[in-house]
């Protein structure tokens, strides 16, 4: 019976600390410090750092910043939209919170972590700001955007500036590009020749980059060039009713369905 309880006593007490440990990001409780902030389990960036480590996550409802060291374990806040640099990819953060301030500073720019040797396409620094704190406690670390899972497919061209496209317009097949969301790598047939090249994505922005193509001679009225200079010239895309659409600050480029 002296054991029973002796054990007892052990498990509630292991799971006592163990609770008492922070969460990694996919897992914290949906609802913050602040009662007012909704955590979003799905965020499009997040950043990491280390001596001393951190964590930063943004999503559509929250910005949440985490770390180890004491007294700055937690800062949550309802997202808000940064103020972006004019001559450089730089995005800066200013966040008031109940329990201080928060600066966060998004710079496109390659950051090697010191301890994995890891290589992050941006570089990240967060300022906070504690209560009655004088000075701001920095913390330097890299990032990157997760680029949307649902342009992870195979789509076929179904419009091309605003007009519906015809088999006729290409040697055999339809346009078509296959993107792999997870490497932003993007491979296909442009209408004559097979392409494959690089997608750059950001908070609102796709890119179709570093494109490369076989060298086939296409027949005359063949619309690849067409087809290529609308890819090349998106900015934009929106996800909806199996369609991918590809825009710029002109109109919308190309449409394409989803066939996988």
């Amino acid at each position: 019976m002296k054991k029973t309880a002796l054990l007892g006593l052990f498990l509630c007490i292991a799971i006592s600390c163990k609770t008492g440990i922070s969460k990694p990001l996919a897992t914290q409780e949906k609802q913050s410090e602040n009662s007012n902030v909704i955590m979003d389990e799905n965020p499009y960036f997040k950043a990491v750092g280390n001596e001393p480590f951190w964590n930063l996550a943004l999503s559509e409802k929250s910005i949440v910043f985490t770390s180890l060291v004491p007294g700055y374990e937690k800062c949550s806040a309802p997202y808000t939209n940064p103020v972006q640099a004019m001559d450089a990819n730089v995005k800066m953060y200013h966040i008031e919170t109940e329990s201080g301030t928060l600066n966060i500073k998004i710079q496109q720019g390659t950051y090697s972590d010191t301890m994995s040797d890891q290589k992050w396409p941006y570089s990240v620094t967060v300022e906070l700001k504690k209560g009655t704190d004088k000075a701001f406690k920095t913390f330097q670390g890299g990032g990157q955007y997760i680029t949307d899972i649902r342009l992870y497919d195979i789509w076929v061209l179904e419009q091309m500036n605003g007009k519906q496209v015809l088999l006729s317009d290409y040697n055999k097949n339809f346009p078509r590009i296959e993107i792999n969301s997870t490497k932003n790598e993007f491979y296909g047939f442009s209408g004559c020749n097979a392409i494959n090249g690089k997608l750059f994505f950001e908070k609102g922005l796709l890119r179709f980059v570093n494109g490369i193509s076989t060298l086939m001679a296409c027949p005359e009225g063949n619309k690849e060039y067409e087809f290529m200079t609308a890819l090349q010239s998106a900015t934009t895309y929106k996800v909806a009713n199996m369609r991918l659409t590809l825009s710029n600050p002109s109109g919308v480029l190309l449409v394409f369905k989803k066939v996988d």
